[in-house]
Parts: C-alpha cells; sequence; structure tokens
C-alpha cells in the first residue's frame, strides 16, 4: 500500500473538512471501524498509557488499543471543542472518503480496507495472535488480516 498510502495523503490534503484528513490516517494507524472511530471521546483517549479504551463495538466486546507515535501525534493536533475525537456524522465522513478515494484514483478502496492495512501493519511489529486479535476485536483467530 506504499504507492496508493501516498496517493491517499496527497487527496487528504485537498479536503476541505479537517477532520477527514485525521479520522483516515487514524483507521491507518489503530485498526478501529469507522463507527468506534465515530464514536471515540476524549475521556476514552489515556495519552500517559497510550491506549483508547472502545467501551461499545460491533462484536459487542470492549477493547483497548495500543495507540502508535503516529496515532498520538495525531490525537494531539485535533481540536477538543466536542467531547467527541472526531466530531462528524457518519453520512459526512462517508461523502467525504468517497470524494478522497475517487480524488486519489481509487474507487474501490473501502474504508474498511484501511482496517485491514493496519491490521497488516501491527502484524509486520511481530505481535503475537492473541495481541491481534485483542487490538482487531476479532474473536476467532482464524480471520485473516490481509
Amino acid at each position: 500500500m506504499p504507492g496508493e498510502l501516498k496517493r491517499l495523503i496527497d487527496a487528504l490534503r485537498l479536503t476541505r473538512n479537517k477532520l477527514i484528513k485525521p479520522a483516515v490516517l487514524l483507521a491507518i494507524e489503530t485498526a478501529m471501524r469507522r463507527g468506534e472511530l465515530l464514536n471515540l471521546t476524549w475521556d476514552a483517549v489515556d495519552f500517559q498509557s497510550r491506549t483508547a479504551h472502545i467501551p461499545h463495538t460491533k462484536t459487542g466486546y470492549a477493547r483497548t488499543i495500543p495507540l502508535t507515535d503516529q496515532a498520538l501525534e495525531i490525537l494531539e493536533g485535533l481540536p477538543r471543542n466536542d467531547h467527541r475525537v472526531l466530531p462528524l456524522s457518519a453520512m459526512a465522513l462517508r461523502l467525504a472518503w468517497n470524494r478522497v478515494r475517487e480524488r486519489a484514483g481509487m474507487p474501490d478502496l473501502h474504508f474498511h480496507d484501511l482496517r485491514h492495512e493496519a491490521i497488516s501493519r501491527f502484524a509486520e511489529m511481530a505481535l503475537t495472535t492473541v495481541e491481534l486479535s485483542v487490538i482487531s476485536g476479532h474473536r476467532d483467530p482464524r480471520v485473516r488480516t490481509h
């Protein structure tokens, strides 16, 4: 995804909504689902322990994920004028994402693909299957990460 990532970042630079780029980059850095990102609140982010707690997930099981240096940098650069980290509606993110991927020349790229990229990156850090499952929220270790 290196070449694709550059195209994506170039397209993100042209977005009018300044929260779209951090949303996309956080998805890549955390493996969080779109809904998890949109529901993330500042009180769930622990800068000291470098974690974000996600109490409500698609699977129904809360999880706490580690925050990379890049994720922390993204979070530190965001305004805190709302209790949510990314005060966006699902529709606003969806529409902006569609424009970004078209602008990047990647019409088949889905937001969920960013999650797969993140999990692959975590796997490259030599994390165990159990650690990857905790981060991703996969209950079954047979779930493919690529």
